[in-house]
């Protein structure tokens, strides 16, 4: 039976990398797995998936997902990569093909931008998803990040600005709640 995964994490966790892994597995299994992605990231490009370790890949854009083939089963599943950008109507979307398809959809992304609100995206996922993960990684001081802080160029973190700015370590951090909130980006901050 095919389930719904949602797989966040905060910056720097590795999710596109995982994605990029596991397209790989399943090609690895003489199997098919169909990557994909909103149409709003671009910075890599239109049609391909890059993680800051290197990896890298070729999707389709969300909106020109082969509908025909994934319900037929072309596909033996389907992998989202940056889903957080997804909207209510495609996370439903992706619903259907496992619910009336029987098709696996792996989701990744963040679970909240950089004020601590959820995406879109992330809210109906982790309301509708059949299994949500975390994917850890770490603050600069050690302990869990859970939040997502933009850089304001200064030296600090901003708090006010339009919800999505495609960026990666040049506009974004990880961080526990404790530096999110207190706006250190790192150890040597007074």
């Amino acid at each position: 039976m095919a389930k719904l995964y949602f797989r966040y994490g905060a910056m720097s966790s590795s999710k596109t990398a995982q994605a990029i892994m596991v397209k790989y597995n399943y090609g690895e299994r003489g199997q098919k797995a169909l990557l994909v992605k909103p149409a709003i990231d671009i910075r890599d490009g239109e049609c391909i998936v890059r993680s800051r370790c290197g990896l890298m890949d070729e999707c389709v854009l969300f909106a020109d997902m082969p509908l025909d083939d994934v319900r037929s089963h072309v596909y033996d599943c389907v992998i989202v990569d940056e889903a957080q950008f997804l909207a209510r109507d495609e996370v439903l979307l992706l619903v259907k093909m496992v619910d009336e398809w029987n098709v696996p959809v792996i989701c990744y992304g963040l679970r909240t931008d950089f004020r601590g609100e959820f995406f879109e995206g992330s809210r109906c996922l982790m309301a509708l998803a059949d299994t949500i993960e975390e994917i850890k990684t770490i603050c600069w001081c050690g302990k869990k990040a859970i939040m997502n802080a933009r850089l304001d160029g200064k030296g600090g973190v901003a708090r006010e600005g339009e919800q999505v700015v495609l960026g990666a370590d040049d506009k974004y951090i990880g961080l526990c709640r404790k530096h999110w909130s207190e706006g250190k980006i790192k150890k040597d901050d007074t």
